[in-house]
């Protein structure tokens, strides 16, 4: 199952704000991304479509199974990789941002890997 890099960060992204907030909103992911509402509404659409979302008619937004199992999988990978590289002395603002690059590329073998390693070595 491939995304492309903006399906992933909007998966992640509406992940993490139904963890802090009751519902889930389009303007919330706006707000949250720093992005225009009306792109915001394109990529829902898209999401919808591929069902990595439902929308009810209250707007509010849902992970269906893989939109969660893909946001939950990006969310792993930024949370062990910024965590990591603070740890070898990153600092923060950098670790989180190489973490957000680095997290869409990384093959499953590599990310595994690493998890293994930091896992034994921490």
């Amino acid at each position: 199952m491939t995304v492309n890099e903006s399906a992933e960060n909007y998966l992640e992204t509406i992940l993490i704000l139904s963890r802090k907030l009751p519902v889930v909103r389009s303007v919330d992911i706006a707000n949250e991304l720093g992005y225009k509402k009306s792109s915001v509404s394109v990529a829902m659409k898209n999401l919808r479509l591929k069902n990595h979302i439902t929308v009810d008619d209250s707007g509010f937004i849902k992970l269906t199974p893989s939109g969660r199992s893909i946001a939950e999988m990006i969310y792993e990978r930024h949370e062990l990789l910024s965590s990591w590289l603070e740890k070898l002395g990153v600092p923060r603002e950098t670790a989180t941002e190489d973490a957000c690059k680095i997290e869409h590329v990384i093959s499953a073998e590599s990310f595994e890997a690493i998890k293994r390693h930091v896992r034994t070595h921490i």
